[in-house]
């Protein structure tokens, strides 16, 4: 089964609850909105910060928000930020072949990869936010959810 990272999935998730806010977003605002722990948030902020995804405001009244719109954000370039590129074999990104020369299939997953690539680079979070329902449920204020939703990869 391929499955996205842990932290590749909160990153989306922070994303778009962060752009489902007015103004800065605090990192324990947003733990408390997304269930996902504060620490984790905080990761997770720091490498979408360095990636150009959001922006931090220092200060009394610091906190971050998005960079750019969700429908600007492709769940390819958090997915390629949070954990590299996106393949489904080591041997397509150069890495090591432990069965080499048996395996006959050298350069046939590029297809498949450049057409996962290509479909999740098409789906923007804005799309992600207005499909899914679960994020509709979820509290558009600072107001923390009742019970934090553990969140488990995609």
């Amino acid at each position: 089964m391929l499955k996205l990272s842990r932290l590749a999935d909160y990153a989306i998730v922070i994303l778009v609850k962060l752009g489902e806010q007015e103004g800065v977003v605090t990192s324990p605002t947003l733990a408390a909105i997304t269930g996902v722990p504060e620490p984790t948030v905080a990761k997770v902020l720091k490498v979408l910060s360095a990636h150009g995804f959001v922006l931090s405001q220092r200060g009394a009244k610091g906190g971050y928000r998005l960079a750019r719109p969700l429908a600007d954000i492709s769940v390819a370039s958090v997915i390629t930020a949070v954990d590299g590129k996106i393949a489904l074999t080591a041997c397509v990104d150069g890495g090591e072949c432990d069965t080499g020369v048996s395996c006959g299939l050298c350069g046939s997953w590029d297809t498949i990869n450049q057409a996962i690539r290509t479909t999740l680079e098409g789906i923007s979070l804005e799309s992600m936010r207005s499909k899914a329902s679960c994020f509709s449920n979820m509290p558009r204020s600072n107001a923390q959810p009742s019970a934090a939703m553990p969140r488990e990869g995609i």
